[in-house]
Formats: structure tokens, sequence, C-alpha cells
């Protein structure tokens, strides 16, 4: 992050969003002795997501970020696995 002029940084928008950071929210930086700073939310509407709800986001995230050349799911599992002579071909 880029400090300006006035002594102002954006937060990012994903950082905002995980900590429910919102106009209004209070943050404030933290320097613990032989830490790095962090950025700690003071007040604000901060909810831990389920495991269910934060893989649904990553996967909202990389959804249309990968390209099979063309492939459909299964002929590229089957590339990425490589020949299966072990499975009965019936």
């Amino acid at each position: 992050m880029r400090v300006t002029s006035k002594g102002q940084v954006t937060i990012p928008k994903e950082i905002r969003d995980h900590l429910g950071i919102e106009p209004g929210s209070e943050v404030e930086f933290v320097v613990e002795e032989g830490k790095e700073a962090t950025l700690r939310l003071v007040s604000g509407t901060r909810t831990v997501p389920t495991p269910e709800e934060s893989i649904r986001r990553w996967a909202e995230r990389v959804r249309g970020t990968m390209d099979l050349g063309g492939m459909t799911g299964e002929e590229y599992f089957e590339w990425i696995r490589g020949p299966r002579n072990d499975l009965d071909s019936r």
C-alpha cells in the first residue's frame, strides 16, 4: 500500500470484505515489539464465514480462470491422471 501525502492508505477490497470493514468502521494499526505492524478492526460488522461459505467465495473468485483448451471436465481429469490401466474397461 502506498501512503498519500495526507497519510491515508487504501485498504484492498478483499481485506475490507474479509474483515467486514465498511464506511464508518474503526480500524487501528498495531505495532508489537519485534513484530510487523498489523491492521485490526476495532468496531464493525465482521462475521467469520463458515467453511462452506469460504469455499463458495473462493469458487466464485476463481470461476472462469482456468483454460482447459476445449477439453471437457472429464477429458481434463483423464489427461491429468493419465491412463488408468488398473480400471476395468467394460
